[in-house]
């Protein structure tokens, strides 16, 4: 959600910037702009793709090198050319990129009016610069300062990086509940909201903080202050990201690379952490508290989107194995409802990004009630996992399609080893059970090969079922919130309404729906409720419905009934999710492809979403 990138160095800054604006496309956005300093301060700035500013920017003065450029998704305001960014103060001197809102804007535009200001757009952004540059006047101040007694009276979440037109040789960002990174390079400084952007250039990094302020200056270097002007140490990170992580590799989505990758990505969350043969799992996050965790009275799962679906699978895993009493909660509702949360209870936060903001406050909300606080992440060195006692990180490198494939199973691999971890600690796991799930799990990444295969099987009923207006997705256990997932993909990337459910409440209310017109995709591999399932596939066959069923390697009792049937090798129960969500990835790409949508960038979308 929204992207920012910043150069200051003996480079021509536009080719970087541009470069940077693009490999920020996957965070989703809708109009895009830079403003270059070079004597001037010149802005360009247009609705729609970066492609489409490169077009528009073409023929106009271009050298700088010193610049800053952004990707916007629209909050206040509406995508248009004026609402773009970057934005200038009132009288022009300063530009400014910000990612994240600013909540107080009504009170502090009301106030700038009042002093003469006038504006431009209908941005909550425009307001913070028309703020820094009253200080920049008022006080006779230089930029640093104006910035820093301007975010004193800002209320929200921020990232900016701000020039001034009178320092050429000059740059500030500053965080707040918005990730911020700054590239170290050779005599060359970058500042972007992920690393995407800088890896080309440097692998040496600093995460900003939340209320952490950065100068670079061309000839003195940089300096990180917090918001009361005290210098903060620092620490610089190496990244471990390869530039061709970043490229679809032959695929023609990155969506459909990422689904291919998962053999990898799972065998990636597992490494040095399962040894089957040995009988031993170790999840170390869970280690440095192991005592209070699998002593909780209970977990709380906080997390949105396909996390959520991830953290409810993980709900049947804990409590089943570990016998630990689990919640899952929505990220975004979880502190409005004034939760009951104590010191004894564990919070576990997944999060793909690792900066989801609702996600954050609730984190934020259970730490001040003393729980302790775990995280499930997938990038390195994010706010939560900056922000949490303990975690795991889930190691599946890039994620660039908005819609979560990879980091899905990964999740849930993670989640897998946590409850085996604590099972075996506690006791409460069968030993030749526990040996028996060791061993299937290790040989997930080797089935999942095994699903892929079914790729051209998958597109042909894609064909098939490419015009249906609405789904149904049933399961039951742990593949009903693979059922919510996979229907989640199918709205994501096609923009085909769907809607996920326990198969058993078909009949009450979705059953109502079903007709000749209507695709239901049944995950039919559990064991434990076999007959069942197959009694539901027969009610939606008695009313005409198209079933589409995801099936047990060898399974002939559905296949004699389903209009299509998926194979997926057999394993156990509590992995099955693993297997399963494979095709219904599969599926939702190819309708997507199919209906002629973009498949990596869905309208509407953004992968990180940083505002609440």
């Amino acid at each position: 959600m929204c992207g920012i990138v910043a150069y200051l160095g003996d480079q021509e800054a536009y080719p970087i910037i541009i470069e940077g604006l693009h490999r920020l496309e996957y965070r989703g956005y809708d109009s895009a702009g830079v403003a270059l300093l070079n004597g001037s301060l010149n802005i360009y700035k247009k609705k729609g793709k970066v492609a489409e500013l490169e077009a528009f920017a073409k023929d106009k003065d271009l050298k700088a090198t010193v610049g800053i450029g952004h990707t916007r998704w629209a909050t206040h305001g509406e995508p248009n050319d004026i609402n773009a960014h970057p934005h200038r103060s009132n009288d022009g001197r300063v530009a400014l990129v910000h990612n994240g809102i600013i909540e107080n804007h009504g009170t502090l535009k009301k106030a700038l009016q009042e002093l003469g200001h006038t504006f431009e757009s209908d941005t909550d952004t425009e307001v913070l610069a028309h703020l820094i540059e009253e200080y920049l006047n008022r006080d006779n101040s230089d930029l640093e300062s104006a910035v820093r007694k301007a975010l004193t009276k800002v209320i929200g979440a921020f990232a900016i990086v701000v020039l001034d037109r009178e320092n050429p040789d000059f740059m500030v960002g500053a965080r707040r509940s918005s990730p911020l990174v700054v590239g170290l390079g050779d005599e060359e400084f970058f500042i972007a909201s992920d690393a995407t952007p800088i890896i080309k250039y440097t692998n040496k990094v600093i995460y900003l903080k939340d209320d952490e302020i950065v100068t670079i200056d061309r000839k003195n270097g940089y300096e990180v202050t917090n918001i009361e002007n005290e210098v903060q140490e620092v620490t610089i990170k190496e990244l471990d990201l390869k530039l061709e992580e970043l490229e679809k590799g032959g695929y023609d989505h990155f969506m459909l690379k990422e689904i291919f990758q998962q053999p990898a990505t799972i065998f990636e969350s597992m490494r040095g952490r399962i040894n089957a043969l040995e009988g031993y799992v170790r999840v170390g996050g869970l280690d440095m508290h192991l005592n209070k965790i699998k002593n909780a009275d209970r977990f709380v799962i906080v997390a949105c989107g396909t996390s959520w679906h991830s953290g409810l699978i993980g709900e049947y895993l804990f409590e089943e194995l570990a016998r630990i009493n689990v919640e899952v909660e929505y990220a975004s509702e979880f502190r409005y409802r004034n939760p009951i949360i104590t010191e004894k209870d564990v919070v576990i936060a997944i999060s793909q990004s690792g900066e989801t903001a609702d996600t954050m406050s609730a984190l934020k909300l259970a730490k001040e009630k003393g729980a302790l606080i775990y995280g499930i992440v997938n990038n390195v060195g994010s706010t939560i996992a900056r922000m949490t006692d303990a975690g795991s990180y889930i190691h599946a490198g890039p994620e660039i399609g908005v819609a979560s494939t990879k980091a899905f199973t990964s999740q849930v691999t993670i989640l897998s080893l946590m409850a085996l971890h604590l099972a075996f600690e506690k006791g409460t796991i069968d030993k030749d059970y526990y040996r028996r799930i060791l061993t299937e799990l290790e040989n997930i990444p080797r089935k999942v090969e095994q699903v892929l295969k079914a790729d051209t099987q998958i597109r042909y009923i894609a064909e098939e079922i490419q015009h249906a207006n609405n789904a149904l997705y049933l399961g039951r256990g742990y593949n009903f919130p693979v059922a919510l997932e996979g229907a989640l993909k199918l709205k994501e990337i096609s923009y085909v309404h769907a809607e996920g459910y326990p198969a058993a409440e078909m009949k009450h209310g979705p059953i109502a729906l079903i007709d000749e017109n209507m695709p239901v995709v049944v995950i039919a591999t559990n064991v434990s409720a076999y007959e069942k399932v197959l009694s539901n596939i027969q009610e939606v066959i008695a009313r005409k419905g198209r079933v589409i069923a995801i099936v047990t390697e060898g399974d002939t009792e559905i296949k004699k009934i389903a209009n299509y049937t998926i194979e997926i090798p057999a394993t156990v129960d509590p992995l099955t999710p693993l297997l399963s969500v494979i095709p219904l990835q599969l599926l939702a790409y190819h309708i997507a492809v199919l209906r002629g949508c973009n498949i990596d960038q869905p309208r509407n979308l953004a992968k990180s979403v940083t505002v609440e």
